[in-house]
């Protein structure tokens, strides 16, 4: 390890260039915008296209970033929506202009997460990002179609990262094991430990690294001060589950337990048993998986197994979506727990997602008729001459608020695709239901 180095190993193995980046291979190929971006200008005062990194963390957005200004001869200016506001924006876009204008020298802006910044604070970037005096690299964990205002997406290309693959996170740890940045090869992990540490990355460089700073330290210290001729020290499994301090989960986010948990943790909800339900989902977060991913299953289970017999789950799962974006993890745990109990002790009830199932059969299946002539559009020229609209009735002028009339095409008169089971508040439904089809029919 170099010697009086007090920088995180995260940050100090961080790549000097793109070459040395490891993953996102799919942002890297000949000619992408990012290695024109790293490529020499030339002198040229042109802006490259400006980029916003979206990516979970861990996945290389900072690094990339810092790669892209290791490599080019552009100025690099670095900010954090955390700590800058718009006085620093517009210094920065002044600063530049007079770069380019005085020295012929183009900037590259970095913005860490700029999901953080107000709308005001990213109109401040509009003028320089428009206007070329900058190329901006933007990084942010949360969707930008959400966090980003239409005007800076609109000029900047999106592109995506992934999580990194298994094989990606081993060549990070050896290389940090034999580089003289990390351990300078004074420390070997046995095939047990490095399987943990991969596991509990899951798909994480930074998370790989701070775990296996911890578990190397752990394990030169049990050796002692070592002579120049003694083998490396042993990082085994006991040691980094010593060192990081928690359970080392079986969960490999791409494999078969990933799907085998996520299973159990949906037929517990199904189920309407919570202790099941949180078991799994306390299962899930502690192994590492998107807390996004598991959003949007709830959201899934909310619809399809609760559905009609308590519509409010469907609330809670997207509320708890939102409060996970908004307030990220370990307190994003909360929410999660909330609408897992809502979910697992609600009402039970499949029939809107059975029903919506046997419309699509119909329709895929070539059984669908045309639009009834009364509720066709009768709005524009010439619609009323082709009798379009005759005859419709308007529910709101009715005592009952439901008009006796065909809804469906002629073919499917009669077709029942919604049928309200007893629970919960379906079984209202059920009743209100009975009535409105007799109207319907003319009963």
């Amino acid at each position: 390890m170099v010697m009086g180095a007090t920088a995180p190993l995260a940050v100090r193995m961080r790549p000097t260039s793109l070459d040395e980046v490891v993953g996102q291979q799919h942002l890297l190929r000949p000619g992408s915008p990012l290695r024109r971006l790293a490529a020499p200008s030339e002198g040229s005062t042109t802006a490259g296209q400006s980029v916003i990194l979206w990516g979970p963390p861990g996945t290389g957005k900072t690094t990339l970033a810092q790669s892209i200004a290791h490599s080019s001869d552009r100025r690099f200016v670095e900010l954090s929506a955390v700590t800058a506001g718009v006085k620093d924006v517009r210094q920065v876009m002044e600063d530049s202009l007079n770069q380019r204008d005085l020295f012929g020298r183009s900037t590259v802006l970095f913005l860490d997460e700029i999901h953080r910044f107000t709308k005001a604070q990213q109109d401040a970037l509009l003028p320089g990002v428009e206007q070329g005096w900058v190329t901006l690299i933007a990084a942010t964990t949360e969707n930008p179609s959400f966090s980003v205002i239409s005007p800076l997406l609109s000029r900047s290309l999106l592109l995506t990262l992934q999580l990194l693959e298994d094989d990606d996170i081993v060549a990070l740890l050896d290389r940090a094991i034999a580089d003289p940045r990390g351990f300078d090869a004074r420390i070997a992990l046995d095939d047990e430990a490095r399987s943990q540490l991969v596991r509990l990355s899951s798909g994480d460089a930074r998370r790989a690294l701070t775990a296996l700073e911890a578990a190397g330290a752990h394990a030169l210290e049990a050796a002692g001060t070592p002579e120049d001729d003694d083998p490396p020290a042993l990082v085994t499994a006991e040691a980094v589950a010593s060192a990081v301090d928690r359970a080392l989960l079986r969960y490999d986010r791409q494999g078969d337990e990933h799907y085998d948990v996520i299973s159990a943790f949906i037929k517990s909800v199904r189920g309407s048993d919570p202790d099941g339900a949180l078991h799994w989902l306390a299962r899930m977060i502690e192994a590492g998986e998107d807390p996004r991913f598991i959003a949007r299953r709830i959201i899934v289970s909310a619809s399809e197994d609760i559905g009609m017999a308590d519509p409010q789950a469907l609330v809670i799962a997207t509320a708890a979506a939102t409060a996970v974006q908004m307030i990220g993890m370990p307190e994003g745990r909360i929410p999660l727990a909330e609408a897992v109990v809502y979910l697992a002790t609600a009402p039970k009830s499949n029939r809107s997602y059975r029903g919506i199932d046997a419309a699509l059969a119909d329709v895929r299946s070539g059984d669908i008729g045309r639009v009834p002539v009364h509720l066709r559009d009768a709005h524009y020229p010439g619609a009323k001459r082709l009798g379009h609209g005759k005859g419709y009735r308007y529910a709101h002028d009715e005592p009952s608020g439901v008009a006796p009339q065909q809804h469906l095409p002629d073919p499917l008169v009669g077709r029942r695709y919604y049928e309200p089971g007893q629970h919960g508040y379906e079984r209202d439904v059920a009743a209100r239901l009975e009535r409105i089809r007799k109207i319907l029919a003319g009963g």
